[in-house]
């Protein structure tokens, strides 16, 4: 390795290095300090032992992909860009690594990386309305918008919708095309979700004196302790730990069962709680179920893997018209035989899928009704 570096530490404890190798792909090897007492942050692609481990392929850009997760992609790539542009930079030049150097300790998980670029100001959320005309500015390059505010407040986040992020909370705003009542869906979603018996995180809808009102989500890769302050929690995507483009299609819910088996093992109730969401994606018609809308979460303490609430939930589609993640090899039209194939697979009773497929059907059906299905 050779070229630029950067040291990743975890709660305070500094975990390995990345540097630069050849064929703009970054390399990482883990301290001798850590590889004593510390534990593989990437369970199958950096497991517990000298490196350095080079990636082989590019599908986070050359980084092994749970550095990938650290870093925005969409909307957060957009405010990056733009506040680097604000301060003179040329965005085209800043390489991955460069990129973790902005993001610094402000990334989403537990993972900092140092020396870190900081680009980060105090700011607070203040007037929602106001942040969402600020998002518009920015996406449609207009005035009003502060990408310096804005990537304080959101530059580490993912996903396509603009939104906002507090130590507790995610809020997201709308763009151009939304329906009005975008954000009010995806709380009925994740309601509904909560009532098909998905674990979910606490959600809310702020008012809004533009629209139906704001959809914000508490976090789970923070933990409030006693003290009021916040620990940060190891988080990896599906993408991240299988070494996937999330943007291309090629998962299959089998894919999602196995590894769940694998990093939860014995624990049947994390092959039914996944089997909720396959069937909660299929009969609420949520097709953008790409392999980063899945996670896992590590604990420390117990060295153990757990799935992730569900997040993301709620009516999409996508552009070929199929779900992103197959149901048994199919993505255009599943229904319950090819939801019954995964759960067998599983080492799901089958009497107990068709009972969970039935009531999460009769409750979409109620939910998609009400939320007036998108056409």
């Amino acid at each position: 390795m050779n070229g630029n570096k950067l040291t990743v530490s975890y709660h305070g404890r500094d975990v390995g290095e990345l540097a630069e190798a050849n064929g703009h792909r970054i390399g990482f090897a883990y301290l001798p300090s850590w590889l004593e007492e510390g534990f593989p942050i990437s369970p199958f692609s950096l497991p517990l032992k000298p490196g350095p481990f080079i990636p082989a392929g590019m599908n986070f850009g050359g980084l092994w992909g749970v550095f990938g997760d650290s870093l925005p992609d969409s909307w957060g790539r957009l405010l990056m860009d733009r506040m680097l542009e604000k301060h003179g930079k040329n965005p085209s030049t800043y390489s991955q690594l460069d990129r973790l150097a902005v993001i610094g300790e402000s990334g989403m998980g537990a993972l900092c990386y140092r020396p870190a670029e900081n680009y980060q100001w105090e700011s607070e959320t203040g007037d929602l309305d106001e942040l969402a005309a600020e998002c518009r500015a920015i996406l449609n390059r207009e005035e009003g918008g502060d990408p310096d505010r804005m990537f304080t407040l959101a530059g580490s986040s993912g996903g396509a919708r603009p939104k906002v992020m507090t130590e507790e909370w995610i809020i997201k705003f709308p763009v151009t095309g939304d329906r009005e009542d975008v954000g009010l869906m995806e709380k009925e979603y994740m309601e509904c979700a909560g009532r098909c018996g998905i674990d979910v995180p606490e959600t809310k809808l702020l008012p809004s004196k533009k629209c139906a009102g704001y959809f914000a989500v508490r976090r789970f890769d923070r933990e409030k302790t006693e003290d009021g302050t916040f620990l940060r929690r190891h988080m990896l995507t599906v993408a991240a730990l299988l070494e996937l483009d999330w943007q291309v299609p090629g998962m299959d819910y089998h894919t999602l069962m196995k590894l769940t088996k694998i990093l939860c093992p014995g624990e049947k109730e994390a092959a039914e709680q996944l089997f909720r969401r396959m069937c909660f994606n299929v009969y609420a018609h949520n097709r953008d179920d790409h392999s980063k809308n899945f996670s896992f979460l590590y604990d420390d303490r117990t060295d153990r893997w757990s799935l992730s609430p569900a997040y993301d939930l709620t009516w999409s589609d996508t552009a070929w018209g199929e779900h992103t993640t197959t149901v048994n090899g199919n993505g255009k039209d599943p229904g319950e035989n090819d939801l019954l194939a995964v759960g067998k697979a599983a080492g799901l009773a089958r009497t107990k899928c068709l009972r969970i497929a039935g009531e999460i059907r009769e409750e979409t059906n109620t939910l998609l009704a009400k939320v007036k299905r998108p056409v």
